[in-house]
């Protein structure tokens, strides 16, 4: 496997340690320097102890979280992952109340891969859309 072929398959995983809140995939995959750029966050996200902050806020808001990839592209230590986030908002998800709704939403994260680490990310979702799935506005 080469490398663009191992990078991608760290961020395709990186998903499902996610997913499982698996803090001994982060300590073994992600830099202690690794940062998240997003926008749409309150906090920063750093390193292993990051991720874990981010799982416990966004988590327990789409308990059934599923988040199918649709396309990984991967060129000199960058990969671009398209998915999406699916599943039932069935918990405070960033200070909004439970609604029982579903979301389906884009998102695109743009990973740094540095000697088999996570050492950065970019991410953007549409927030706009989940809000409207959730009720939240109208626009």
């Amino acid at each position: 496997m080469g490398d663009r072929d191992a990078d991608k398959q760290l961020c395709r995983d990186y998903f499902d340690a996610f997913r499982r809140a698996d803090e001994a995939w982060w300590a073994a995959h992600v830099s202690p320097d690794f940062v998240r750029h997003d926008p749409g966050l309150p906090f920063a996200v750093r390193g292993p102890a990051g991720l874990r902050q981010l799982a416990d806020a966004l988590l327990p808001g789409i308990p059934d979280m599923e988040l199918p990839i649709e396309d990984v592209v991967a060129e000199d230590g960058k990969v671009l992952v398209r998915l999406r986030v699916v599943g039932t908002h069935g918990g405070d998800l960033m200070g909004i109340p439970a609604t029982g709704r579903r979301i389906d939403i884009a998102v695109m994260d743009l990973f740094h891969v540095r000697d088999g680490m996570l050492v950065e990310h970019w991410a953007l979702l549409d927030g706009l859309t989940m809000l409207k799935q959730l009720g939240v506005t109208a626009i």
